[in-house]
């Protein structure tokens, strides 16, 4: 438990009334469906990339990172790297060409929609079971926030477990209810300003407070010099391939998460996306870089086992700062958990509103209806998540790294190749998107040797190799452009 954790709740208080207070704003301003997926395609630049950044990074950010950092030392830098590569790509890629194409093809607000309208796929079995693969691995992504809510709680609070989870479920759920994207994107600016600005204060901190830059690098090296080689392991072994191939590929993963290419179809105009992206790409790297010395520092500054690495943020925070200010640098790890658990559900109620309820059970839902049963399909979601994230032994990264993969796997190739590819067809895109999703499960129960390797790049590779040969056997029809199934 936090010392002075009055102090640090009263700052919590403080931030989420904030929240709801944006929350309800957005609600006022939100008048059907299109402004509740996608606020009616009117982010600015900064917005649009604070909001990708602050959903695309999540607890995680905060606990899993340094947790792993302190852990594996130097070897982190590898998953940094290939993450910034991979937001830089995807904006560089994706941004443009989705915002475009998925307004012709039929002003598609869901990704499933998009493949749907793309194809001309009448029967809607490119929409079905996109959904179907949005909400499976949605539900460990956004269980894995939970995860991280649960430890903050348990940790600030000294709350059990359990009521922890409960409570950090709330605290998502409330503003996300009632002010969907609008409330999402604004709150996410706020959040990944905080979060930006918590991972520079607090590794600073550790660093002067344990003497400076060459001070903690000795005092790393005394304790195992293993953790300052980029090529070996903590254990001092050689890092192999897998290894290395395994953290690079998480860039991969940007390509296929609904969440953060929702920003891309949301922002106001082609011509803000370069502003965008540098915005973007500047505030990932300031907060990987963040995150890694935070956990670095704490290798040096901390004499003790944490039991838990994931919390080493938390006991930095604790360890540095007065209480109130403790509570502001706490409340970073709140915001990041809001910012993507927030969009998370509400990509997961779209996808029930609009590609399930819309689509198969109501086609001419109003669209008053619509948002109804999106926000309702929040609360049944968000339910489904807290009971997967009540096993106390949840691993935030773990639960992360599967759900990343998914998606990766999943929709990346997909869309990459529905975006630059016009001889992609129907039958490939439903054959990709199928072999993408499945190798990743069936990979993960699999282990030792080249089953090491993170499902991702298998993934990713099947799904490509599926789209390509069965386009060629089942060759598209002249891309229709703007037109919208029947």
């Amino acid at each position: 438990m936090i010392e002075n954790s009055l102090a640090v709740g009263a700052t919590f208080i403080v931030y989420i009334l904030g929240m709801l207070a944006i929350g309800y704003i957005a609600w006022k301003r939100t008048q059907n469906l299109s402004d509740y997926i996608l606020g009616g395609r009117r982010l600015g630049p900064a917005t649009s990339a604070l909001s990708a950044g602050a959903s695309d990074m999540s607890g995680w950010l905060l606990l899993g990172l340094p947790g792993y950092a302190l852990a594996a030392g130097f070897e982190s830098l590898w998953l940094s790297i290939g993450l910034l590569i991979g937001t830089w790509l995807n904006w560089l890629l994706v941004a443009k060409p989705l915002r475009e194409q998925s307004v012709k093809a039929g002003d598609a607000l869901t990704l499933p929609e998009f493949f749907n309208n793309r194809f001309n796929d009448h029967n809607h079995a490119l929409r079905v079971i996109s959904a179907f693969f949005i909400l499976l691995f949605f539900l460990f992504y956004t269980s894995s926030g939970l995860v991280a809510g649960g430890k903050l709680f348990e940790t600030v609070f000294g709350l059990d477990y359990t009521t922890a989870v409960i409570a950090g479920a709330i605290c998502v759920v409330s503003y996300t209810f009632f002010g969907g994207f609008l409330a999402v994107s604004w709150t996410d600016v706020v959040q990944g300003l905080l979060m930006a600005a918590a991972l520079l204060i607090v590794p600073i901190m550790a660093i002067s407070a344990d003497g400076g830059w060459s001070a903690m690098m000795t005092a790393i090296e005394s304790k195992n010099p293993a953790l300052l080689d980029l090529w070996t392991s903590a254990k001092g072994e050689p890092l192999g391939w897998i290894a290395i191939v395994s953290l690079m590929a998480w860039g991969l993963g940007y390509f296929g998460q609904p969440h953060i290419l929702a920003r891309f179809k949301a922002i106001r105009s082609e011509d803000e996306i370069p502003t965008a992206r540098r915005i973007a790409v500047g505030w990932t790297a300031l907060t990987l870089l963040g995150a890694t010395l935070v956990g670095l520092a704490a290798i040096g500054y901390l004499d003790r086992d944490l039991g838990d690495s994931e919390k080493v943020f938390m006991v930095l925070v604790n360890a540095l700062f007065h209480p109130v200010i403790a509570g502001i640098m706490l409340a970073a790890i709140l915001a990041a958990i809001m910012s993507t658990a927030d969009s998370q559900l509400l990509v997961s109620s779209s996808a029930l509103a609009e590609d399930f309820y819309k689509a198969i059970l109501k086609k001419d839902a109003t669209q008053d209806e619509l948002v109804k049963v999106g926000r309702f399909a929040v609360l049944g979601i968000a339910l489904v998540a807290t009971l997967l994230a009540l096993n106390p032994d949840s691993n935030v990264l773990g639960l992360v790294s599967y759900a990343w993969a998914g998606f990766g796997a999943a929709f990346g190739p997909a869309l990459l190749l529905a975006l630059y590819w016009p001889k992609m067809s129907r039958e490939g895109a439903l054959a990709g998107i199928i072999v993408g999703g499945v190798t990743v499960v069936v990979w993960k129960q699999l282990s030792g040797g080249l089953f090491d390797l993170y499902e991702i790049v298998p993934g990713f590779i099947f799904a490509t190799l599926a789209i390509v040969v069965v386009s060629m056997l089942r060759p598209a029809p002249e891309y229709a452009g703007e037109q919208r199934p029947a």
